[in-house]
C-alpha cells in the first residue's frame, strides 16, 4: 500500500495498468487528448505487482486495471473515467495537470 500511496501522492494523474491492457491504453490517449500526461505504472513489470493489485483491493479498487489516481485519489477504473468524462467532470478535475490549458 505504501507503494501505491507513494507513486500517486507524487504524481498527479497516475494509471496503474498492465502491459497489455488496452483499456488502460484507452484512458491514457483520452487523458492525453485532454492535455495531461499520466504517470504509467504497469504492475505487470513490476516485481512487487502482486503487492500492489492487493493493496488497491485494499484502497477499495476492486478492478479490472486501469486503476486511474488524481491528486493522490483513487477515481476508479475505465467505467469511472468514462463516466466522469461524458458528465463534464473530468476536465476540472484535471485542470491543474493540462499542459495545454
Amino acid at each position: 500500500m505504501d507503494k501505491v500511496q507513494k507513486i500517486s501522492s507524487e504524481n498527479g494523474v497516475v494509471i496503474f495498468s498492465e502491459s497489455t491492457c488496452c483499456l488502460s491504453y484507452a484512458v491514457y490517449i483520452l487523458f492525453q487528448d485532454l492535455g495531461v500526461i499520466p504517470y504509467v505504472h504497469e504492475i505487470d513489470r513490476d516485481p512487487e505487482g502482486k503487492e500492489i493489485e492487493k493493496a488497491l483491493l485494499r484502497m477499495g479498487f476492486n478492478g479490472p486495471v486501469p486503476a486511474v489516481f488524481v491528486a493522490g485519489t483513487l477515481v476508479g477504473s475505465t467505467n469511472e473515467v468514462m463516466s466522469l468524462h461524458l458528465s463534464g467532470s473530468l476536465i476540472p478535475l484535471l485542470q491543474p495537470y493540462r499542459a495545454l490549458n
